[in-house]
């Protein structure tokens, strides 16, 4: 992906639409089965308006969406870089975009899902370029990155804990999509996971199989400390990562010791 990603890159090309012919009922139906909060309106292929659930408030159910529907639609163009289209968005209030393309026909939706998860993709990847330069420098090799889907029960964790808070977060995430790719080092017949677990654990408990992953192939030639650290654990299935509650986490435990000192009068607030 581009140092600058278009909406074209984010957007669901899939999107739900009405007519101007439709009545609010049929709205209200749509809303019901598909979960989204407003739809584009399209005549002859192209974006005339827009029905959001705040436009059916107090109207007869065989109203028409024509009478209904907001005709001032704020659009995105499909070259826009994602940058310009979330300042739309969060300017304007808005949830969504619909895409449009030159002559007003509708090519795809952007969400304000779609643009923190573009956010998040552009940042992960400084992770994986500090970690292949890293192997390459302490291995005098040349290391490769390339972007797969992984299954995640062959992955070999190289971290023995998580904690549940930050796990109930990773599930949220999942949930809206949001989760950046995991990092994984390739060997010959294992999948070492190296950022990621508490994504992976959550993925797990959702019943995910696969998940996006920025991998970096190694020859078995090349031995890593933290291999051996995973074997030397007893780590060798996602099932040998034990949950900790967040009470055990050791930021907690820190504050639990500084209260505790305080309270005997053991802190010394110059100090």
């Amino acid at each position: 992906m581009t140092d600058h990603p278009k909406v074209k890159d984010y957007m669901t090309q899939e999107v739900d639409t009405v007519s101007p012919g439709n009545t609010v009922r049929e709205v209200i139906d749509l809303i019901r089965k598909t979960g989204h909060d407003g739809f584009p309106v399209i005549e002859d292929g192209k974006v005339t308006g827009y029905v959001s659930a705040s436009n059916l408030l107090e109207k007869k159910t065989n109203d028409l969406v024509s009478s209904v529907m907001s005709k001032d639609v704020l659009v995105a163009d499909t070259e826009m870089d994602m940058n310009d289209a979330a300042r739309v968005i969060f300017r304007s209030g808005k949830s969504k975009l619909p895409v449009v393309d030159d002559n007003s026909h509708l090519r795809g939706i952007i969400t304000n899902s779609d643009v923190i998860r573009s956010h998040i993709e552009r940042t992960s990847p400084q992770k994986v370029w500090t970690l292949k330069k890293t192997l390459e420098a302490i291995h005098n090799i040349h290391a490769d990155v390339v972007r797969e889907t992984v299954n995640i029960d062959e992955l070999v964790p190289t971290q023995p804990k998580v904690f549940a808070d930050e796990l109930d977060g990773r599930i949220y995430e999942l949930k809206k999509g949001l989760a950046e790719p995991i990092v994984v080092i390739k060997k010959t017949h294992k999948l070492l996971l190296v950022d990621g677990h508490h994504r992976v654990i959550a993925a797990k408990k959702l019943g995910i199989k696969t998940m996006e992953a920025y991998v970096i192939p190694l020859g078995d030639e090349v031995h890593l400390g933290m291999e051996k650290t995973a074997e030397s654990g007893g780590l060798h299935t996602l099932s040998d990562i034990k949950i900790l509650d967040y009470a055990k986490h050791p930021l907690i435990e820190v504050t639990k010791r500084l209260k505790k000192n305080d309270e005997n009068g053991l802190t010394d607030v110059n100090h």
